[in-house]
């Protein structure tokens, strides 16, 4: 199925192989007219996948576009679907593309844009950046074909920050080629070819052949420029570089214009036979390409060549064809009008030269307007900068009678502002060193005293538990003792034997209890064995709990252990008493003296914003602070909660 692909793009070059003896349209339509029919037979075999489907619409889709808008919008659409559903995305973006471009040379700009701007929206979800940048540099296109230059240079600027934030040299190539014919099209060649020469030096950085075409376009424009200021030779030796490189890496729209470029050296040049030539092959490519400016463009070289050679029914002919085809278009039409009246005043035509000299008329007058408007902006902005240009004049010799005075007193005050400033510097790292060794005799004396806290309660716990185990627990193992010798020589029925035996029963569950409580007020794991055994001794007897530990498995301070020990016991118990968790993960991890705790849950959770910390919290962070410790919480409604300890060595 792949190789049937590649031999159809082989044979789909477009106009590649096409030479000037052959007749281009006849040639072309064959070509195109096979592969349609090949694609089209792929289609029909049943056993084609979803993503080979994909594949050849999307083939047909570029074949049919620039020429097509039915054709290109109706396989389009089919392919954006299928894009869609197997979440091709890059291919939907350059799909969204294709129609773009084909309206776009149709000259339905308003659809065109539509379509393009879908084509960025899906490329910034999708983080495609080669794509958005693609999409901007088309919307400037656009706008550069209708002949909004001001709007179109601003997003080809746009689209040059992006490439060089992005790295995508092609699209800054092409973005400042662009803005320099947008230059040279308002008349301003320095400019333009300021640009063109940043892009030729990008160009020759990149040697690939995929960037022939683009030098091809560099060519032209250089020739555009040279022929505009009559520099003819110039004009003429670029315009034959572009001659020398292959069509299959120049592109079709560049061929066009060369060929239109070489024409119009030759015309001025009064070579009607060669300007004849350039100008026919110029005209027949813009032809199968269906762009109504190239074609305009071309159509008006053709009837100049004729007007110059004195055909004239030809020349009016070729101008009525231009004007027929897009007379909106004022750059163009304008000079295809002269054209027309021309021919018509040569072939003694007066009325139908006059007619159309009147609407030669009626369209520079809008042409005028139009420009008149920009104008008026522009000199509405050079009018606000010539006002304050002149107040700054003003303001400029007043300020010069006070220069002499003004730098005097500004001495003087630098310097009593040098000694205030100095003098103030002083103070305030007197001031701070005082400040810091307060605060460090604070936090001194806070942690002796949270210390001796916690030692006090390191003992009492220890004295707690063992009187709790030896003492209390010792008797009621006696007591049980007693009462079960007692069974053996007591008369008792068998509801008073069932009693005594619940008794003896609630009795073994109050020594457990008892012996419980007393494990976890100062369980006897963690004085002997360490913190991990004593956790993971508390989390095998609490249901739903899971004990992870990483890292190295030291002894730490005495004092670090309890203090870990019973924040890992208050976080667990907040979980299974007020969030009601069913599943609690706790993990430790000890790495060069650095002791991490984390706790998470899967209860009810919280938001930390709108909720008071209760004892327990508040209790687990004074007694961090003590080892410069930090406590983290991270919780939310329904989403359960993570409490995350650390604390570094000092």
């Amino acid at each position: 199925m792949k190789k049937l692909l590649l031999a159809c793009c082989i044979l789909l070059l477009p106009f590649a192989l096409i030479s000037n003896e052959v007749d281009r349209d006849k040639e072309y339509v064959k070509k195109f007219t096979f592969a349609i029919d090949t694609l089209n037979n792929m289609l029909q075999n049943q056993s084609l996948t979803e993503q080979q489907q994909l594949e050849i619409y999307d083939r047909m889709t570029k074949e049919y576009t620039n020429f097509d808008i039915d054709s290109t919008v109706k396989y389009g659409h089919i392919a954006i679907n299928l894009a869609h559903k197997l979440k091709a995305y890059e291919t939907a973006i350059y799909l969204y593309a294709d129609i773009g471009v084909t309206y776009c040379f149709a000259s339905e700009y308003d659809s065109a844009l539509v379509y393009i701007d879908r084509m960025r929206e899906i490329a910034i979800k999708h983080g495609n950046k080669a794509g958005e940048t693609t999409a901007v540099s088309l919307i400037a296109v656009i706008y550069a074909k209708q002949g909004k230059y001001h709007t179109a240079i601003d997003y080809f600027l746009e689209t040059l920050k992006m490439a060089e934030r992005w790295e995508l040299p092609e699209s800054g190539v092409m973005a400042l080629i662009n803005v320099s014919e947008i230059y040279r099209r308002l008349g301003d060649p320095q400019t333009a070819i300021q640009y063109l020469k940043q892009a030729e030096e990008k160009c020759n950085q990149l040697e690939e052949l995929r960037w022939y075409w683009r030098m091809h376009h560099i060519y032209n424009e250089y020739a555009f420029n040279y022929l505009n200021s009559g520099n003819l030779d110039e004009a003429l030796q670029y315009a034959l570089k572009t001659e020398n490189i292959d069509i299959r890496a120049t592109g079709v729209i560049n061929r066009c214009y060369t060929q239109g470029i070489l024409a119009t050296i030759y015309l001025k040049r009064d070579n009607y036979d060669l300007a004849l030539q350039y100008a026919k092959e110029s005209y027949q490519l813009a032809n199968m390409l269906k762009d109504k400016n190239l074609y305009a463009y071309a159509g008006k070289i053709l009837s100049d060549v004729y007007l110059a050679q004195k055909r004239y029914p030809e020349a009016e002919a070729e101008a009525l064809k231009v004007w027929a085809a897009d007379s909106t278009n004022f750059d163009e039409s304008r000079t295809v009008l002269e054209s027309i009246v021309l021919a018509n005043i040569y072939m003694k035509n007066i009325e139908k030269a006059a007619s159309y000299f009147k609407k030669y008329l009626e369209l520079n007058a809008l042409y005028s307007e139009k420009s008149f408007q920009t104008t008026v902006s522009d000199l509405a902005i050079k009018y606000e900068t010539e006002k304050k240009e002149l107040r700054i004049a003003a303001l400029e010799k007043d300020r010069e009678q006070y220069v002499i005075i003004s730098i005097s007193g500004l001495v003087v005050l630098l310097l009593a502002l040098v000694l205030l400033f100095f003098r103030h510097r002083l103070n305030k790292q007197k001031r701070e060193m005082a400040e810091q060794q307060v605060k460090q005799l604070e936090q001194e004396k806070q942690l002796i005293a949270t210390q001796a806290v916690l030692d006090g309660e390191t003992a009492e716990r220890s004295r707690l538990s063992r009187d709790l185990h030896d003492g209390l627990g010792g008797m009621l193992s006696v007591v049980k003792l007693n009462l079960k010798n007692m069974k053996h020589y007591a008369i008792m029925d068998g509801s008073d034997a069932e009693r005594f035996g619940k008794a003896i029963e609630m009795l073994d569950q109050s020594i457990g209890e008892l012996r419980r409580v007393a494990h976890h007020i100062m369980p006897e794991s963690l004085v002997r064995y360490g913190l991990k055994v004593s956790l993971e001794d508390f989390c095998r007897a609490i249901p739903g709990a899971q004990f992870q530990y990483f890292g190295e498995d030291p002894r730490l301070d005495n004092r670090l252990e309890v203090l870990i020990y019973r924040c890992a016991y208050e976080l667990v118990n907040n979980a299974v008493k007020h969030a009601h968790a069913t599943a609690i993960n706790i993990q430790l991890m000890v790495d060069n003296g650095v002791v991490s705790l984390a706790v998470h849950d899967n209860g009810a959770g919280f938001d930390p914003q709108t909720i008071n910390f209760g004892i327990g919290l508040e209790n687990i962070r004074t007694r961090i602070s003590a080892y410069n410790g930090k406590m983290t919480i991270h919780s939310s409604p329904d989403n359960g909660t993570e409490v995350s300890i650390e604390i570094e060595p000092s």
